[in-house]
């Protein structure tokens, strides 16, 4: 006997794929500086890879794969950090989220009208004027927490950094990477974070020097460290920071991570109509699209039943 929908909670054949050193957190000793090292590895093929979006839209995606990898490992709780764009520009939506274990996932939406062979290469441009959004979520017994600020700056690090100097208070130098190489996507990001000073003692002027150095010298980094797959994560981070008496902490993984399932979409589709129902049905069957993983699932009709009147 077929299992009813509602009982159905497997997952579609999606990769079984964890990056063991995703996330290198590091900190400066006596100083008010932690960091972290995103680096998604072939992570970032598998979870853009999946959506047919232009290469300009991809990059985007890529890097807010990163930066969520790089939020959510400064959790200190179970929970899930999710980034949401909303804006005029030729990408109408752009979400990715990360849960506390690194699962990671992402989509991205296209205007009707959007020339797909002619887009702009800026996340600005790409996303025009709008909002970002990031939310916490720390299960269903707890409160979300949600910022949300005018989307400011050329690039998403750009309007990360807006976000969390306006909205939070909290200093942050972010830098993200994604690119397209003959082996696929590759994405990473550089973060680090001003830490408070400890009872609330205000910042001595050493402390205000050591946050800037360790800014300058993380500009120093390129593109081609972060995504060199041979260049590890140790090395890289004491070519930058050894300077400064740098202590590499626990690395976190990442993984490939879209939460959807049958019983889960059963749910929704329960809650329209009988005639609704009846309409959706097509060559037999209703098809619901997961965005993120794009997989399709396929309800026949009877399996999803009728309400009485």
């Amino acid at each position: 006997m077929d299992t009813p929908p509602f009982l159905d909670t497997n997952r579609p054949e999606v990769p079984n794929m964890v990056v063991s050193g995703g996330v290198m957190p590091f900190y400066l000793e006596r100083s008010p500086v932690r960091g972290r090292l995103v680096r998604l590895g072939p992570l970032a093929d598998a979870i853009l890879s999946r959506h047919d979006n232009p290469d300009a839209v991809s990059r985007l995606g890529g890097e807010a794969l990163a930066l969520v990898a790089a939020m959510v490992s400064a959790l200190k709780f179970k929970g899930a950090f999710s980034l949401q764009v909303k804006g005029d520009g030729p990408v109408s939506m752009l979400v990715a989220d990360a849960t506390d274990s690194g699962d990671l996932r992402f989509f991205a939406r296209l205007r009707e009208d959007a020339d797909r062979d002619a887009l702009p290469g800026t996340a600005k441009e790409l996303l025009g004027d709008g909002y970002m959004a990031f939310t916490i979520d720390q299960g269903p017994d707890m409160d979300r927490h949600q910022g949300i600020v005018d989307l400011t700056g050329t690039t998403l690090a750009d309007m990360a950094m807006n976000y969390f100097q306006t909205s939070e208070q909290h200093d942050c130098w972010i830098r993200l990477f994604c690119a397209k190489s003959p082996d696929g996507w590759k994405a990473g990001a550089l973060v680090l974070e001003r830490i408070a000073a400890e009872g609330g003692i205000e910042t001595t002027e050493q402390d205000e020097d050591a946050w800037e150095t360790a800014c300058a010298l993380a500009d120093t980094v390129t593109e081609q460290e972060v995504l060199d797959p041979d260049l590890s994560n140790e090395r890289l981070i004491h070519r930058l920071f050894g300077t400064l008496d740098v202590r590499l902490g626990t690395p976190r993984a990442l993984a490939y991570g879209c939460r959807c399932n049958r019983a889960r979409l059963a749910s929704v589709l329960e809650t329209f109509p009988d005639d609704d129902l009846d309409h959706m049905v097509e060559n037999g069957a209703i098809t619901m699209n997961c965005e993120f993983c794009n997989v399709g699932f396929r309800f026949t009709r009877d399996e999803l039943g009728a309400r009485s009147a």
